[in-house]
């Protein structure tokens, strides 16, 4: 019986060649639409009007001497300069010590919120060091990433050693719509 079956399998594979290659090749690229972007973007980013669109759950951790960093494109490298080294006179100040993670983003986003309102642009949040929180440095490492995330942060910076060092962060927000029309008609007036 065993020969039959033998015999039977090399018939049925006598008109079977070997294929050439072993890789199969894809002759249409694959494109993606606007649309599928905006609608990826929108699934993987929360919207601000959400209470929980800056995460309490998980932040790339960083060190209690570590510097804080953060630039948006097309910030002039002067201004940047300028509020890294403390040279913008600070317009409001928000202590975030004694805080739980809950409490510190929602006063973030009220603060920044409150600031844009009053047309201030230049910030100070003060986060501490964090050297004896468990696991150090917990509050400036989630501070450092909703700064990222927030639209109206153009840039950051860990604070000179008179306003905090590395336990604050200096922040440049965006310009108001008052303040962009203010600029604009005084440029025209310049120019006309």
């Amino acid at each position: 019986m065993p020969n039959d079956d033998l015999e039977l399998f090399q018939q049925m594979m006598d008109d079977v060649k070997p294929l050439s290659h072993d890789v199969a090749q894809l002759n249409k690229p694959h494109t993606i639409t606007e649309a599928q972007l905006a609608k990826r973007q929108a699934a993987i980013t929360l919207s601000t009007q959400e209470p929980d669109y800056l995460s309490i759950d998980c932040a790339p951790m960083l060190k209690p001497d570590d510097i804080i960093e953060y630039k948006k494109a097309g910030i002039q490298d002067g201004v940047y300069k300028k509020l890294r080294l403390g040279k913008y006179p600070l317009q409001a100040r928000l202590d975030l010590h004694r805080k739980t993670l809950k409490q510190a983003r929602d006063e973030v986003i009220h603060f920044i919120a409150q600031c844009i309102k009053m047309d201030l642009r230049t910030v100070l949040i003060v986060h501490g060091r964090g050297e004896r929180s468990t696991p150090q440095a917990l509050m400036k490492s989630f501070v450092a990433s909703w700064l990222t995330q927030i639209d109206e942060v153009q840039c950051a910076h860990s604070a000179q050693r008179f306003h905090g060092g590395s336990g604050a962060v200096y922040l440049l927000l965006k310009k108001s719509k008052n303040q962009k029309n203010e600029n604009r008609e005084r440029h025209q007036k310049r120019l006309g």
